[in-house]
């Protein structure tokens, strides 16, 4: 037990700067390949956020564990919303006034619905996986060329600003690209393992591990995002990169994981977290468009009442794995 314990801190740790390391590297070598801007910040950075929950879910469908592999992208995304954004609310009401943001509101939810649909049968094929990754890159190849047309993602000018501030030479970008993906393989392997560990030694699913300690480990880079926008008054920023890794998540991690190995869907996940997830999706639409309009604002008690969404949700999980302990 204290080994597992042990890889999954060592993992979590390894994998956040693994994920850093690795969108470093990338953004640099594409600079350097004269990548436009845009196509960094939303392919690559968009890409890096959400690398570890990617990572992980590849490796857990792999090794034969859906429940790590659903549970880790649909427990990061109720855990983006509802504990990172009610988290960052409370230090600073969230002010929106991006475009970009609007869309992405209502097309998660869309993805949101079709996500679930697939669920229905207790099943994630092969073919459901493949049409995610389709639906996937139709919604990325659109992003792109709206942002060609000069709507480009918010994160974009943040990006190259960050690039220019800390120059790499191209062999030292090529490096850590590959030093990061190759650690990034390795810290995914550790914490699936150790996660596994942990719920077998319990006597708990993979699935519950999945929801609360690896979703919110392989959220990180977000939450550090977040509170960094916060700092620079950033607040489009907030909600684009956490709206932009629900979209990651919800269609590539699950995609890519059911490619792989198709998953077998406990009942749970349609009514308990994906409900859930859908509800937070739903109430944050809410929150920022208001009923009876766009009101450009998630408020200091939005964002409590997300954090008590997100307190009650992992109370409720945890006191499952107390009555199975005890049973």
């Amino acid at each position: 037990m204290l080994m597992a314990i042990a890889a999954i801190v060592a993992g979590l740790v390894l994998l956040v700067w693994s994920a850093d390391k690795f969108v470093e590297g990338a953004a640099a070598t594409a600079k350097h390949l004269g990548m436009p801007t845009l196509l960094i910040g939303m392919v690559i950075i968009g890409f890096g956020t959400s690398a570890p929950e990617l990572a992980v879910s590849a490796m857990a469908a792999a090794d034969g564990n859906p429940g790590l592999a659903l549970g880790n992208a649909y427990g990061s995304n109720i855990t983006n919303i509802a504990l990172i954004v009610g988290l960052t609310a409370i230090i600073a009401p969230i002010a929106v006034h991006s475009q970009v943001i609007r869309k992405e509101l209502p097309l998660l939810v869309v993805l949101t619905l079709i996500a679930g649909a697939q669920l229905l049968d207790g099943d994630l094929s092969r073919l459901d996986g493949w049409i995610l990754l389709g639906v996937f890159a139709a919604v990325m190849g659109w992003s792109i060329y709206q942002g060609m047309k000069g709507r480009g993602d918010p994160l974009a000018g943040e990006t190259d600003a960050e690039i220019i501030a800390h120059p790499m030479p191209l062999k030292a970008a090529i490096i850590w690209l590959v030093i990061g993906l190759i650690l990034l393989i390795v810290s995914s392997r550790m914490l699936v393992w150790g996660a596994v560990t942990i719920a077998q030694s319990l006597g708990v699913s993979d699935l519950v591990i999945g929801l609360t300690i690896v979703a919110v480990g392989t959220s990180l880079p977000e939450l550090a995002s977040a509170l960094a926008a916060v700092k620079k008054n950033e607040h489009d920023l907030i909600l684009g990169n956490i709206l932009g890794s629900g979209i990651f998540n919800t269609l590539a991690v699950v995609g890519l994981a059911a490619v792989i190995q198709p998953l077998a869907v406990d009942p749970e996940v349609l009514y308990r977290d994906w409900t859930l997830m859908l509800a937070l999706t739903v109430g944050l639409f809410l929150m920022g468009f208001g009923l009876t309009g766009w009101r450009r604002l998630v408020s200091r008690l939005d964002g409590a009442i997300l954090m008590l969404v997100y307190l009650a949700y992992t109370g409720y999980l945890f006191s499952t794995v107390v009555g199975a302990a005890a049973a």
